[in-house]
């Protein structure tokens, strides 16, 4: 069982791969070379499933922070005798600047201490365990470093010291004096590979500035956001770029598998996967952040992702692999225990076989949100966009599981018929773009059915409130979609009551907001940020804004102490839950960000710039 809390971690990305460091100095989280590759450290999912920390040896005060602009991570140790600063990084390719960022990533994880007072003695603890701690491999001392041979590839770590080695794991001792440094590499090989070459000393020092200039020459050009929470909403964005597959464009919901939405409950799901769910609202998160061309990159993604499967008659599909794979079939980690024994662990996810009818809508939206008017589009991406809007007028009318991915009966959602009606109207608006104005008194006859249903079925006269489904009584945060889309404007009394019944009645005792009240399976969860986020986002489109401040605040607290979220927030305790760092969570913080300026009607033009 592993009990570091969730918020204790770090991200390190190098645009392709994903590793979490706690505030002393472990790496109890690493992928290598994708975000979905079997976790070599798994510590987080179970004490014995590997880790490699470089902590001092005594009492130490710990600060940390990521190094300006950039996702370096720098820890500083304070002991008795002495400080000393950790610098943790995953590496960029050398010279990679702007939007070229992990395009020739090598797949390092490199770390490099300094004492710069005193002296600080340091343990180091290596304990490699490849495919989520099935294999604990041979570790063989090599000049300058350990091999590690078992499973399919070699681990070759780079390091000045000499570690002891017992069994798989391997140990080693080091005082330093002031203006003492250390560089640590660790990278995979293939196993066929005889004589792997370690990382020397001047080479990790020159990635680590590679990797710290790599991401700052990225962030000069995504400044385009001024307003409420400008730093944030930077911070954000890299966080969304550090969660993309460069190769690909696709991002992840989050950088984990398997960290539960409850303590010791069963809703432990894998999230490195990118959900079509998520992309007009991370296409909107990233036009405000100044990510235009990540944007186009990831509709492109999406795109060709989902070309060919309406022409079989099949629905599309809610999910992909992030290089676009379809089949991500689950299966169970029976060996590891969990997070504070939440299992079972699950690698894959089977969601992707979900009937999810929303999924049109936020296709056509994402479509509508980056392709330019009248733009020549490629005619299969503009034969899947008619298909998709022809899908959701055909089928808008059935039920299906709905935007959280609940696993009991099939519903009418509100949400999933919202999104058709979205659907349809961005195709609408697109018609003469796609070559489609034959089919416009179809579409827009079927957008007005799915409105007057929705009017009809969707509302509630007792709540006074639209409700998660057609003939419920319950309350979803969802609804808050319905002014952000645009169906109904804010000033309508039922989007205000609508808003004003989810501040009352699913909000807990924080101000956080809860997805629903009920579910087919029988455990709590926590409130979710972004569902707080879209609280405050909604509330600014009403013009409430100074709640809109209150609300966005009370959800930017629970952010960790280097600015990032997770994906629910355990209501008793504060807890951070969920899979982590989640990318739907820093979409949300964005875009209500960009709600509350315009509300407030703050300029909106770059003003300044970084020197």
């Amino acid at each position: 069982m592993s009990a570091r809390p969730i918020s204790d971690h770090a991200l390190l990305s190098d645009c392709r791969s994903a590793a979490l460091v706690t505030s002393d100095g472990s790496v109890d989280w690493l992928c290598l070379p994708r975000f979905d590759s079997p976790a070599i450290f798994a510590r987080l999912l179970d004490e014995s499933a590997g880790h490699w920390s470089i902590r001092p040896t005594g009492p130490a005060d710990t600060s940390r922070r990521y190094l300006e602009d950039t996702l370096v991570l720098e820890t500083t140790f304070r002991t008795a005798d002495g400080t000393a600063v950790l610098r943790d990084a995953l590496a960029l390719g050398r010279r990679e600047r702007g939007h070229a960022l992990g395009s020739t990533s090598p797949g390092v994880l490199l770390r490099q201490i300094t004492c710069t007072e005193g002296q600080v003695t340091f343990e180091i603890s290596y304990a490699p365990r490849p495919e989520f701690g099935l294999v604990h491999p041979l570790l063989s001392p090599l000049r300058g470093g350990l091999a590690a041979h078992g499973g399919a590839h070699i681990l070759l770590l780079s390091s000045p010291v000499d570690l002891r080695v017992s069994g798989s794991t391997a140990h080693g001792r080091i005082p330093l004096r002031a203006g003492q440094r250390l560089g640590f590499a660790l990278h995979v090989a293939p196993a066929w590979e005889r004589e792997p070459r370690r990382w020397r000393a001047g080479r990790i020092r020159r990635r680590l500035r590679d990797t710290v200039n790599g991401w700052r020459s990225w962030s000069e050009l995504h400044r385009g956001y001024v307003g409420p929470w400008q730093d944030e909403v930077g911070h954000s964005g890299r966080v969304l770029r550090a969660l993309t597959f460069a190769p690909t464009g696709a991002i992840v919901a989050a950088a984990t598998t398997s960290l539960p939405e409850r303590v010791g409950g069963t809703r432990n799901w894998d999230y490195r996967y990118t959900w079509v769910r998520d992309a007009s609202f991370t296409l909107q998160a990233l036009a405000t952040a100044a990510c235009h061309k990540e944007k186009e990159k990831f509709f492109d993604f999406l795109a060709r992702a989902a070309v060919n499967q309406l022409d079989r008659g099949v629905d599309l599909q809610i999910m992909y692999g992030i290089g676009g794979e379809r089949d991500l079939s689950e299966r169970l980690l029976p060996h590891l225990t969990g997070w504070r024994d939440s299992s079972p662990v699950r690698s894959g996810n089977d969601a992707w076989r979900q009937r999810q009818l929303d999924v049109y809508g936020e296709l056509l939206d994402a479509a509508h949100e980056t392709l330019p008017p009248g733009e020549r589009l490629d005619p299969v991406i503009c034969t899947l966009l008619v298909q998709a809007a022809e899908t959701a007028a055909q089928r808008w009318s059935q039920p299906d599981q709905g935007i959280w991915e609940r696993r009991g009966p099939s519903r009418h959602f509100l949400h999933s018929k919202l999104m058709c009606w979205v659907a349809l109207d961005r195709a609408i608006a697109m018609a003469p773009t796609l070559h489609a104005e034959a089919r416009l008194p179809h579409w827009r006859h079927e957008r007005d059915r799915i409105r007057e249903t929705i009017e009809e079925r969707g509302w509630s006269p007792r709540l006074g409130a639209f409700t998660q489904a057609f003939g419920s009584e319950e309350l979803d945060a969802s609804t808050l979609m319905l002014p952000i889309v645009g169906f109904l404007p804010p000033d309508d009394p039922r989007v205000q009551s609508t808003v004003l019944a989810v501040a009352t009645h699913l909000t807990d005792h924080d101000g956080l907001v809860r997805r629903y009240l009920s579910d087919e399976l029988p455990e709590d969860e926590g409130a979710f940020l972004l569902c707080t986020f879209w609280l405050a986002h909604a509330l600014a489109l009403t013009g409430d804004t100074t709640r809109a401040r209150q609300v966005f605040q009370i959800a930017l607290a629970h952010a960790n102490d280097v600015g990032l979220l997770a994906e629910e927030t355990d209501s008793a305790t504060g807890e951070a839950l969920g899979n982590f760092p989640q990318a739907f969570s820093h979409i949300g913080l964005i875009n209500a960000a960009r709600a509350i300026r315009d509300a407030e009607g703050q300029p909106t033009e770059r003003v300044w710039k970084i020197v």
